[in-house]
C-alpha cells in the first residue's frame, strides 16, 4: 500500500511594508510600574506603564511566560499609537513588543538604560 505524500507547510511571505507604513508606528520605551494577574483570564497581565509624560494601562497575553514579578521595574519596547482596544471590559492603551520561537516569547528590552518615553528609531 502506497503512503500518501506529506504536505509541506509553506511559510507565508508577509506583504512588504513601505517606509511610510513603518513610520506610522510609534515605538517607545516604557517602564512597567505595576503588573497584576487578571483572575478571569489565563493569559492576561494588566500592566501600568510609565512613558515619561504619562502612564498607560496595557493588557498583554504574556502570563504563560511572565509573572508580575518578572516585569515590574523593567523597561520594554511598546507600540503606543495602536487603536485602543477593550479586552474583558478594560482598555488596553499600547502593546508590548516580543519575539517568539518554539520556546515561547521574549519581551524586547533596551540594551542599556534609557529614559522612559524614549522613541525607538
Amino acid at each position: 500500500m502506497e503512503e500518501a505524500p506529506v504536505e509541506e507547510k509553506k511559510e507565508e511571505i508577509p506583504t512588504e511594508a513601505t517606509y511610510s507604513d513603518f513610520a506610522k508606528l510609534e515605538l517607545k520605551v516604557g517602564l512597567v510600574k505595576s503588573a497584576e494577574i487578571l483572575e478571569k483570564s489565563e493569559k492576561l497581565l494588566r500592566l501600568t506603564v510609565d512613558f515619561g509624560t504619562e502612564e498607560r494601562q496595557v493588557l498583554s497575553g504574556i502570563r504563560k511566560f511572565y509573572s508580575p514579578e518578572d516585569v515590574v521595574g523593567k523597561k520594554f519596547v511598546f507600540v503606543t499609537n495602536l487603536q485602543r482596544r477593550k479586552i474583558m471590559g478594560l482598555e488596553s492603551q499600547a502593546m508590548i513588543m516580543a519575539a517568539e520561537d518554539e520556546n515561547g516569547i521574549v519581551l524586547l528590552q533596551p540594551e542599556k538604560d534609557i529614559t522612559p518615553g524614549s522613541k525607538v528609531c
